[in-house]
């Protein structure tokens, strides 16, 4: 669906400065390869790649949406901790949780080309026009380089006055930065000058629970070619949800849903 301008009021419309509802329609629900422990999803044609974390476990995987049955798979080294993935023309950078480099892959042949230094924890990762965006599970999101990654800029992120921390994987999608929100199970639409949510997404109905895991939360968004659809999906969930953007009721206090 069209992000339509937060000024717009009268019928259906929203008072300037807060924040667009919406909730998650699922419209289909796919098999997760392997049930990967999800730290970055990305979507481009018929293709899916995922970054999985824990050390020693870590990968980049490439299957097509649906499929079940064993993916392509390149391992990272035991040390490595696999975070955000981006694509940026031919490649895709891959970050890394506390080892402070960043990779970059061969998105054709899913071949490891360079290891380069990076200043910061990694997350989150999206491409976003002329530059590629970061985050680090505090409320930051940096901007990069997009062939380097060396940082261009920092906003803070901020619903209702109130930073919202634990910003994890990234998205771009409709002049949006879409952010999943640790632990929790809602997205933040970010305006990538201001840093002010301007979307907050329920994701609710695109959820699963794992009793007894508590590292089994929302993780991964990538976005697909009709406007307001996404995969979705977590940390060794068994599913990965086709999810459509609905229009929803405002919250009286969006920030909390965010914040705490």
């Amino acid at each position: 669906m069209p992000v339509r301008s937060l000024t717009d009021s009268g019928p259906g419309g929203v008072r300037p400065g807060v924040p667009r509802f919406h909730r998650v329609k699922v419209l289909r629900r796919l098999p997760h390869p392997a049930r990967g422990f999800t730290q970055g999803l990305l979507a481009e044609g018929d293709t899916v790649w995922e970054s999985t974390g824990n050390y020693g476990q870590s990968a980049l995987a490439r299957y097509r949406p649906g499929q079940a049955g064993p993916v392509e798979r390149a391992a990272l080294p035991a040390e490595l901790f696999g975070e955000g993935i981006c694509r940026v023309g031919p490649y895709i950078w891959q970050l890394t949780w506390r080892e402070r480099v960043a990779l970059r892959w061969d998105a054709g042949r899913l071949t490891l080309l360079d290891t380069i230094p990076y200043n910061r924890e990694g997350w989150g990762i999206c491409a976003a026009g002329d530059c590629v965006l970061t985050s680090d599970g505090t409320s930051e999101l940096v901007r990069r380089d997009p062939q380097t990654l060396a940082p261009r800029g920092l906003v803070v992120v901020r619903c209702g006055g109130r930073p919202v921390g634990g910003l994890n994987d990234l998205e771009w999608a409709g002049g949006r930065v879409w952010a999943n929100v640790a632990p929790r199970p809602y997205l933040a639409g970010i305006d990538p000058d201001t840093g002010e949510v301007v979307d907050v997404v329920d994701a609710r109905p695109a959820g699963e629970r794992h009793w007894g895991d508590p590292q089994a939360i929302m993780n991964g968004i990538a976005a697909l070619p009709a406007a307001g659809e996404f995969l979705m999906t977590g940390k060794g969930w068994r599913s990965i949800y086709h999810v459509r953007l609905a229009g929803a009721r405002p919250h009286k206090q969006p920030e909390r849903l965010l914040t705490g």
